[in-house]
């Protein structure tokens, strides 16, 4: 028989493993008894792990959910692939502390067969450069706004929050990630409006609204209706390009997350797109490979002007 400490870890990993265990199952996989079983989960609750117990003929064992978060066992694919994660979490804004505090408490219990793969990963891993970076700082990510507003979606229940300044109370539905930016899909209960809501731009409001009963979004694609209404009303900079070529042949050259075409004539067609900059606004624009012309916001012209004058000198 094996000493208790190993026999309580093996108990442990066994409970991890699958939702429930009889306490037949579990002696016959420890090779012990009944009694050792119940003695072995009450040592496990002794140490703050919330094990369970269903009584009866049909009577198990399961792993439940406790007020604290005990140790957890990994096998070895699961603790590498942990620290590689937590690794990547690091350059993530407004996280990047907490993964850092949780890889440095991983590292120190990895057994060093495993602190060599994580190690190899690391130092064989370079990050490229996102190919949508812009010269805007990404806004931090609050993780407490975050799981506050998942936890209102999941309970189905109203938050109220200031945006940009002006008071809101909205049904959340869904939480999109893109461009590295958090977006609230919510509806106006009072309205029945659809709406993107940046969650850097949101200031909630504690306690949140009363519970509501789900409504079906239009279309039913929340990511899709995110990229629609981001690109009229999402960013910093917003504008209409006329652009000189057929609407299908402007959205066979975007990203389908750079904006929305709407067509005009046979031969022409506007682009309504946004970015947190004129800058990167002028980036999206001038590779779409077509003429275009800009009349508004005033900013951009000056940028554009600037831009055809600079190009202009780098051949002359």
């Amino acid at each position: 028989m094996r000493d208790t400490s190993a026999r309580l870890l093996a108990l442990l990993a066994l409970l991890q493993s699958r939702p429930e265990w009889t306490a037949v199952e579990l002696a016959e996989r420890l090779d012990v008894t009944d009694r050792t079983i119940r003695n072995d989960v009450r040592r496990l609750r002794e140490l703050g792990y919330p094990v369970d117990a269903t009584l009866g003929r049909a009577g198990h064992y399961r792993l439940g959910v406790g007020a604290k978060l005990p140790p957890l066992l990994l096998d070895d694919d699961e603790a590498v692939a942990v620290a590689s994660g937590l690794r990547a979490a690091t350059g993530i804004d407004g996280i990047e502390e907490a993964s850092v505090r949780a890889l440095t408490k991983l590292e120190q219990v990895l057994p060093s067969r495993l602190r060599r793969p994580v190690n190899a990963i690391s130092s064989a891993t370079t990050r490229g450069p996102e190919n949508t970076s812009s010269n805007v700082e990404d806004p931090d990510v609050d993780p407490a706004a975050l799981t506050t507003v998942a936890t209102a979606i999941r309970d189905h229940e109203e938050i109220r929050f200031f945006y940009r300044g002006d008071p809101a109370l909205v049904e959340p539905y869904r939480l999109v990630s893109w461009q590295r930016r958090w977006f609230v899909v919510g509806r106006d209960p009072a309205t029945g409006t659809w709406a993107p809501y940046r969650l850097d731009w949101m200031e909630l409001r504690i306690p949140g609204g009363k519970r509501f009963r789900p409504t079906l979004l239009p279309g039913g694609d929340y990511s899709a209706f995110v990229l629609r209404e981001v690109a009229f009303g999402g960013w910093n900079v917003h504008v209409r390009i006329t652009v000189d070529a057929p609407a299908d042949e402007v959205v066979s050259r975007i990203n389908p997350t750079v904006g929305v075409v709407e067509s005009i004539d046979d031969d022409t067609c506007v682009l309504v797109t946004g970015a947190d900059s004129i800058e990167v606004v002028a980036v999206y624009i001038g590779m779409l490979g077509l003429d275009f012309r800009v009349s508004e916001p005033p900013e951009l012209v000056r940028h554009l002007q600037l831009l055809g004058e600079r190009y202009l000198r780098s051949v002359g």
